[in-house]
């Protein structure tokens, strides 16, 4: 493990001499790409730097050990060479976390889109609460969020959403939330009070950069049409909507939202991207996933995920069995622990796989 943190050292101090090399400073998009690539490696290199400043501490300590020292000051080197060794052992175990192979995609934005599954009306309310659950978490996390296209059914819920959140981070919190989400409760129309079980899926896209997928614009057929539902005169009256169709794939991609032709062309654009690069990081998974595949980042959409219960004021994950008994904050954007549990069991499944391989 040591000589491969000194090889990640000695390629971040080189990556740090290229940044300032006059060449790289002229050509923004290399620049860009060596900020990030150093970036990635720092938080390794800082945890690195303080291991071995503590393991020169330990040295020091049990040197002093060894020389005649009265019984008092003894004692306190004992003790410091305890608490040394305490934290070189943490410093240890979170090294090997940050060593393990990280997603290329965990820093990006994402698209997140929500869609109406079994359940009618009652499946549409669910995606509305789906959606401010997301919302209110990304607000609480001071992170940006904009609609791309909206597809209600006129009673608060919705059969599609799609929207973007622009956070640091953001995918590495959130990828874990695509799957099919089940509700359990009593729809306000239920006269009976019989318990109702709904669904919603929820798909999360690392938001692609120019970098990350090129589209040819001979692969790409685009139609305008006038918009259709709720919106301002000129929403309706004009030929605003564009539906853009995949030639290659099939993907078909719809914005109606805008007033502005341009912008919702912009924006569909934006979901194509989104859902290529998607689609593509789909077939890596796929071809991983013949030889091994972690418990909870699997990336199976129809994989049934976490069941919200009413009654019962609970909201457990079915892959790695957490239950939280606070289903109103829950759905009011508290969604950290979950999130954080998701992702250090996640951890703990690879570091596993690496012991064992």
């Amino acid at each position: 493990m040591l000589d491969k943190l000194e090889e990640i050292k000695e390629k971040y101090d080189e990556l740090g001499q290229k940044l300032i090399d006059p060449e790289v400073l002229s050509d923004s998009q290399k620049l860009q790409k060596l900020m990030k690539e150093q970036a990635q490696l720092e938080p390794v290199v800082l945890k690195y730097n303080e291991y071995k400043e503590v393991s020169d501490q330990l040295e020091e300590s049990r040197e002093m050990l060894k020389e005649k020292l009265d019984d008092e000051f003894k004692e306190l080197v004992k003790e410091e060479i305890k608490e040394l060794t305490v934290k070189k052992e943490q410093l240890e175990n979170d090294i090997k976390v940050l060593l393990l192979p990280t997603d290329p995609n965990d820093e990006k934005d994402v698209i997140v889109e929500i869609r109406a599954g079994v359940g009618g009306d009652e499946a549409g309310l669910f995606a509305g609460d789906l959606l401010r659950m997301y919302l209110r978490f990304a607000e609480r996390k001071g992170w940006k969020t904009e609609f791309i296209s909206v597809n209600d059914q006129g009673i608060g819920g919705y059969k599609e959403v799609i929207f973007s959140i622009k956070g640091k981070g953001a995918y590495s919190k959130l990828k874990y939330e695509s799957g099919v989400h089940r509700v359990q409760r009593v729809p306000e129309t239920e006269a009976s009070g019989r318990i109702h079980t709904s669904s919603a899926t929820v798909a999360v896209l690392p938001e692609a950069d120019d970098i990350d997928i090129e589209i040819n614009p001979n692969d790409v057929k685009v139609d305008v049409f006038r918009s259709s539902g709720n919106g301002g005169q000129s929403v309706n009256t004009t030929d605003s909507a564009v539906r853009l169709t995949h030639i290659p794939t099939g993907i078909v991609i719809t914005c109606q939202d805008e007033k502005s032709q341009l912008k919702n062309k912009e924006k569909a654009f934006k979901v194509l991207k989104a859902r290529l690069y998607d689609k593509y990081l789909q077939e890596q998974t796929d071809e991983l996933a013949q030889s091994r595949r972690s418990q909870v980042g699997s990336g199976d959409r129809s994989e049934r995920i976490r069941t919200y219960n009413f009654p019962q004021g609970r909201v457990t994950d079915h892959r790695i069995g957490l239950t939280l008994y606070k289903l109103e904050e829950f759905l009011d954007g508290d969604i950290t622990e979950m999130l954080e549990a998701l992702i250090t069991s996640d951890q703990a499944e690879k570091l596993k796989n690496i012991s064992e391989s």
